[in-house]
This record gives structure tokens, C-alpha cells and sequence, in this order.
């Protein structure tokens, strides 16, 4: 038996487990066995050649080891201790997941106007009908080893629902917290969230590790965005430099609704997010950016589709990078224009500042257009930066570190100013300061 075989009978064991001490309603039962037959079936996606989803990212680290189930680990950790590594500020509605697991004592209130905002465990039975409609509906369990994975062991997350023309008072956080443990776990955390129509909503999810560990993260968001709905969404990813995280997400889109992506990754081993953006209505707009900044031997994936498939909407696709060390990373950016999806205005682009000879960047935006009388375009790019900006400075009599750094970080503000809540744009100034490197260019 193989070492990746090995490891994935330990988690049909682990779900076996989970099965018998476990007293879920029927229909998340069957949910869970779906998503542990498809495991089974077809395992980690660990064979690269002729998969080009997973062309320049290797998860075999991944599924060749053994991890314990995250509700095993005994955890003491305080709020001080997570507010030193997390975003933070008193007027959000924070939920605080603790290795997967909700805590009720570091959460604050989760009453934000008539938004539901609670953790999935025991939403589940309160609220059965809305969640059990909804959960699994975007995320194809069979098709994804992660996901399937996720779905076997899915218990505790995040539900958010907002009502109909509902406004939420302020932003729900959602921070899922990994601590040290004596041997490396994996967590499952899950979200959903459905933004009934005209509702607005903003959205915070935040992966942060305390500790300096192995660990696994296996996240799965899903968010629907109903008719004339806006929600605006950030995610960061801050976990130990020896987590591996892999996180996929599905928002689906209908008429008239406005959805904006902000992602921020930044601490991590080996990390990648697969977002997938359906934009199932016409007159739509959605606006996705992010921001990746490795070092050492980090290896960041960003793996980003966008699906037109009415028409009169349009799209925004905006990622940078900043790399450095033997530091690696990945952007797939696909567009998708299906037939009659008429008038669609969708541009996708992807910078990338390398500031060392072994870093490496792989990009590849893609479109794929089967209608006419559309507007698209795409581009990448990647390079040092504009001899004669850093000479502008040194002649205004800024050293040459200070000159770099200032240039490293103009380059990463075009992503962080679009951040449009304080508390969040604030802690992304100061960490993503804090982590660029100490670096001259020179020419």
C-alpha cells in the first residue's frame, strides 16, 4: 500500500468515526456520504500531467501525510493572543472558529438587524430547511477531491443569511483560528452564505494560525447572491508558514447583482484558492482582485473562473504579486463567455514584481468566448521594477533600501485602497508592510 493510500484510509477511519458520534439530521448524513464515496473514488489530485488545473502546483506533500482530525486538539488560546495575528475591531460581528470548531466565548454578538449569522453545527437543526437547501448546491463534491473531502467532514462553519431588501448593520467576520498541536491536523471549515434579493451585505473571512505547526486547512465557501443583491467580500489568508491550505469557493450571481472579490494572501506553506464565479443573471457586475506577497520557499495558487452565461454583464479581474526568496507562484485566470451572452464586458490582468532570480511566477489568464458582439481582454506581466522611479528617489536623497521598500509597497497599494472598511484596510497596511522583504534593487 502506498504512503497516499495509506493516508486516505485514515480518513475514511476518521469519517467512520465521525459517523458514529454524530447526530445529524438525514439529509446532511447522505451529504456527508456523497462527498466520502467521491474521495474514495478519485482521491487527491495529485497526478499533474494532463490536469492543467493543477499543472504548476504539487499537493502530493499533502496526501502523502497523516493528519488527525482538528476536534482531537485541546486548545487554550485567549482573545489578546488573537488579535496580535488577526484583523480585528469591535464593531464587526466576529465569529471565532477555534481548529474548526465554533467558540462562544471569543465570538462576539452575532445580532446584526434582522441578518442570521451563526455557526452551521447548530444551524443545522434550527434552521434545517433553509440550510439544507442551499448547502451543497454550488459546490461540486464529485468533480474536486478537496470539496469532497470537505463535504465528508463538514459539522461546523459559518451560515449567513440575509432576508430580502435586509441591510446588514455592519460587517460579519468570520475567523477561523489554527493553533500548535503535538501532531499535524486538518480542519474542514464550511461557509455559506445567501444574500436574499436587494440585500446588502460585507463580508469578512479571515484564516490566521497561532503557532508554528504543520497543520491542513480544507475550506469550502459557498455564497449566493440573489436578485439586485450586493455583497462584498474579503478573504485573507495569514495562517503558519507550515500550513498547507487549500480553499475553494462558489458564488453564483443573479439579475441585477453586484459582487466584489477581495483576497489577500500572505502567510502559508503551500496555499491555493480556487474561486469560481458564476454570473447566472443579466445586467450583472462583479469586480475580483487580489494580492499575493511570498517569500522563502512559499508556494501561493490562485486559481480564478469567471462564467458568463447571460448577458449584459460585466466583469473585473485584477491580481498582483509580489515575490521574492525561491518563493513560487500561480495565477489561472479563465473567462468564460457563453453563447448569447451578448454585450459582455469582462478584462482580466495579472502584475507580478519579482525581486529575486529564484522566484518564480506562472500565469496564465485565459478566454474563452462563444458569442459575439462582446468586449473582452486579458494580459500578464512580470518583471523588476522602472529603473528611473527608483532613480527619482535616490536623487530626492532617499536610500536605496528605504527607496525600494517605498516602491514595493506603491506597487501593492493599488489593491489594498480598494479595501472600503477601516478597521481591515488598516491591518493590511501595516502586516503587508511589516512582511516585505528588506530589499535594493540595483542595476
Amino acid at each position: 500500500m502506498t504512503q497516499a493510500s495509506t493516508a486516505n484510509k485514515r480518513y475514511e477511519e476518521q469519517f467512520n468515526e465521525l459517523a458514529g458520534g454524530n447526530s445529524a439530521p438525514d439529509w446532511l448524513v447522505a451529504l456527508r456520504r456523497k462527498g466520502m464515496d467521491s474521495f474514495a473514488r478519485h482521491g487527491f489530485p495529485t497526478a499533474r500531467r494532463g490536469n492543467e488545473a493543477w499543472k504548476y502546483t504539487n499537493v502530493a506533500p499533502i496526501a502523502a501525510a497523516t493528519f488527525d482530525h482538528g476536534s482531537t486538539i485541546v486548545a487554550d488560546v485567549t482573545l489578546d493572543s488573537i488579535k496580535e495575528v488577526a484583523p480585528w475591531d469591535d464593531d464587526w460581528t466576529t465569529l471565532v472558529f477555534i481548529n474548526g470548531r465554533y467558540s462562544d466565548d471569543l465570538s462576539g454578538s452575532s445580532a446584526n438587524g434582522s441578518t442570521q449569522a451563526g455557526n452551521l453545527a447548530s444551524l443545522v437543526r434550527s434552521s434545517g430547511t433553509s440550510v439544507q437547501s442551499r448547502l451543497g448546491s454550488l459546490v461540486d463534491a464529485e468533480g474536486d477531491g478537496f470539496a469532497a473531502l470537505n463535504t465528508a467532514f463538514t459539522d461546523d462553519g459559518a451560515f449567513i443569511h440575509v432576508p430580502d431588501g435586509a441591510q446588514m448593520e455592519r460587517p460579519i467576520h468570520l475567523l477561523f483560528v489554527s493553533t500548535d498541536g503535538q501532531r499535524p491536523f486538518v480542519t474542514y471549515p464550511r461557509v455559506l452564505v445567501v444574500a436574499g434579493k436587494r440585500g446588502k451585505a460585507t463580508i469578512i473571512e479571515s484564516y490566521v494560525g497561532i503557532g508554528q505547526n504543520e497543520y491542513f486547512t480544507d475550506s469550502v465557501a459557498e455564497l449566493i447572491v440573489e436578485e439586485e443583491a450586493e455583497v462584498e467580500h474579503y478573504r485573507l489568508l495569514a495562517e503558519s508558514d507550515a500550513a498547507y491550505h487549500v480553499g475553494t469557493a462558489r458564488v453564483e450571481q443573479a439579475d441585477g447583482s453586484l459582487f466584489s472579490s477581495r483576497a489577500f494572501y500572505g502567510g502559508v506553506g503551500l496555499g491555493r484558492h480556487d474561486l469560481g464565479l458564476t454570473i447566472n443573471g443579466s445586467e450583472c457586475h462583479s469586480d475580483l482582485s487580489g494580492l499575493y506577497v511570498t517569500s522563502g520557499a512559499q508556494h501561493v495558487d490562485a486559481f480564478v473562473n469567471i462564467d458568463h452565461t447571460k448577458p449584459y454583464s460585466s466583469s473585473r479581474l485584477y491580481y498582483k504579486g509580489i515575490l521574492s526568496g525561491r518563493s513560487r507562484a500561480v495565477f489561472g485566470g479563465t473567462v468564460y463567455v457563453r453563447e448569447g451572452a451578448i454585450k459582455t464586458d469582462a478584462q482580466q490582468s495579472d502584475k507580478n514584481l519579482l525581486l529575486s532570480l529564484d522566484a518564480e511566477i506562472d500565469t496564465k489568464p485565459a478566454l474563452f468566448i462563444w458569442a459575439d458582439d462582446v468586449k473582452c481582454g486579458h494580459g500578464a506581466t512580470a518583471g523588476s521594477v522602472n529603473a528611473e522611479a527608483l532613480f527619482y528617489m535616490r536623487s530626492r536623497g532617499v536610500d536605496l533600501e528605504t527607496a525600494s521598500k517605498l516602491i514595493i509597497y506603491g506597487f501593492a497599494t493599488e489593491i489594498i485602497d480598494t479595501v472600503t472598511v477601516p478597521g481591515l484596510k488598516n491591518y493590511l497596511e501595516r502586516t503587508i508592510l511589516e512582511s516585505l522583504p528588506a530589499h535594493s534593487f540595483e542595476f
